[in-house]
């Protein structure tokens, strides 16, 4: 076990969602309670879920919930590089918080040397502000493919010379041949800097997990670092997995449905309806048949063009069209905006090659897009008959003329934001988290038909999810063998503590 001072540790995971993510979280909240100065870093991070920082760039979502954690400002420095996929063999790659393009992956293959630079400044930077980072990684460090010019995983540990921590998800199966089969596909240099494991999501009576732990740490000559419970009700913000719907009690009788678009963006804009004890929300997937609502809401989409067709392949129109005629109210976010509209233009092929693709056309607008993203914090009031303050950001690539229509919102700097139809059943908005606050999400509700709304705040419910994933760390890791790994003295001498 190491025993000098580290400014970094590295979570890697045996596959995707074993729980990096939320270990970081939880490392960054529990280190943050001892006093110490600390933030998130992710060198490369491929998701769809983003949030804006205060100086108008883009992380994922994933680093700006670890960054609440460690109770630190956001900066686009705590995850340099983005990927955000619009078809299945590319992305648009996000640097240090802004978009330089689309790109393919053998050409993002390509500007890897670039993308590793921005990497490593922006670890500096970071460096310099905080004394200790706990870094996540991204799938797993067992791609053989990947591992040329990697930054993502043991390219970047290796290179900043920071130990690993590496956990895996029982709850799968096959833990062991996980950890195992990773150990077999690193460099020896790789292996050794690997510190321990970690063992999440167990369910059941660990002392029959006890014979397997020995053999494991007999075979590998590292130690268990922790096994972590499976936490039942867990909710926090998803780096970009979609959570399974979620089944309300029976006094759920508000029922609000989204679809699952096959580029769906910023879907943690749905959290607040997931969790509202009075809300039944759904994602509706491929094929499945489209369930009768009180509330439709089409969500934003990194590739709009694809999504529409997808959309109206899946009978979405003529759904909403009767929807709307027995009274139903229509939400579009971003995206969802878009595609409501009559026309999307996409004349520098932003998109697609489609310089104009017919809209829904359940509102009288049309959107251009444009090659520079808005990237904005805002606030302001819903355009009701009370208004009511949100805050929320934008992040999308279209310019849409609203014309003469209601606005839905009133924003601080005297701009207005999105749309009411005439006769006040679509509501559309470019603001993502616009239900994150309990005034704002009561009100929404009650406009969509709910008549009575309990109040519920997601933020608060956020933080209580933090310190419940942190105090269950705290009582099942070993945290002297963490220590040791942080080279923490655990006194108020060591220069890290704030």
């Amino acid at each position: 076990m190491t025993k000098r001072p580290v400014n970094a540790v590295m979570i890697q995971g045996c596959t995707s969602d074993a729980g990096k993510s939320i270990l970081v979280a939880g490392f960054c909240r529990l280190l943050a309670r001892r006093g110490l100065s600390i933030a998130p870093f992710k060198p490369q991070n491929m998701a769809l879920n983003s949030a804006v920082t205060e100086d108008g760039g883009e992380i994922g979502r994933a680093q700006a919930l670890q960054a609440q954690a460690a109770n630190v400002p956001l900066s686009v420095h705590m995850n340099p590089v983005l990927l955000k996929p619009n078809t299945d063999t590319g992305a648009q790659v996000i640097i240090q918080g802004h978009a330089i393009g689309n790109l393919e992956a053998l050409n993002y293959h390509n500007y890897k040397p670039q993308a590793a630079k921005a990497v490593f400044d922006s670890f500096q930077i970071m460096s310099d502000q905080y004394p200790l980072m706990i870094v996540e990684g991204a799938g797993s460090p067992a791609e053989i493919n990947l591992r040329e010019g990697d930054i993502a995983n043991m390219g970047f540990a290796e290179q900043i010379d920071c130990p690993v921590i590496l956990i895996a998800d029982i709850d799968k199966g096959g833990v062991f041949a996980h950890i195992i089969g990773t150990l077999a596909c690193l460099s020896e240099s790789e292996r050794d800097r690997i510190q321990g494991f970690v063992i999440n999501k167990f369910r059941g009576d660990i002392a029959l997990l006890q014979d397997g732990l020995d053999w494991l740490e007999a075979k590998t000559q590292k130690p268990v670092l922790g096994v972590l419970p499976y936490l039942h009700g867990f909710h926090i913000d998803s780096e970009d997995a979609i959570q399974e719907n979620r089944r309300n009690q029976e006094n759920s009788l508000f029922k609000v449905i989204c679809p699952l678009l096959p580029h769906i963006s910023n879907h943690t804009d749905f959290d607040p309806l997931m969790l509202h004890p009075q809300v039944n929300f759904e994602f509706v997937r491929h094929d499945q048949p489209i369930p009768d609502a009180d509330l439709v809401i089409l969500p934003g989409s990194k590739n709009v063009a694809f999504d529409l067709d997808w959309l109206k392949q899946q009978g979405w129109p003529t759904h909403i069209q009767k929807h709307l005629r027995y009274g139903g109210k229509v939400m579009g976010i971003c995206g969802g905006l878009q595609m409501l509209g009559q026309h999307i233009l996409d004349p520098m092929a932003v998109e697609s090659k489609q310089t104009k693709i017919m809209g829904l056309g359940f509102m009288p607008y049309q959107t251009t897009l444009h090659t520079e993203k808005q990237l904005t914090e805002q606030a302001g009031l819903l355009n009701f008959e009370k208004p009511v303050s949100i805050h929320g950001y934008e992040i999308h690539q279209g310019i849409t003329d609203f014309g003469n229509l209601k606005p839905a919102v009133h924003l601080t700097n005297q701009q207005t934001d999105g749309a009411l139809s005439d006769d006040n059943q679509i509501l559309v908005t470019y603001l993502h988290g616009l239900f994150d606050e309990p005034d704002a999400l009561s009100a929404l509700l009650n406009w969509a038909g709910l008549p009575i709304t309990e109040p519920f705040n997601v933020n608060q419910h956020r933080e209580q999810q933090i310190d419940r994933l942190t105090d269950m760390l705290e009582n099942n890791l070993i945290m002297e063998l963490i220590d040791d790994i942080l080279g923490l003295k655990n006194d108020k001498t060591d220069s890290r503590y704030g």
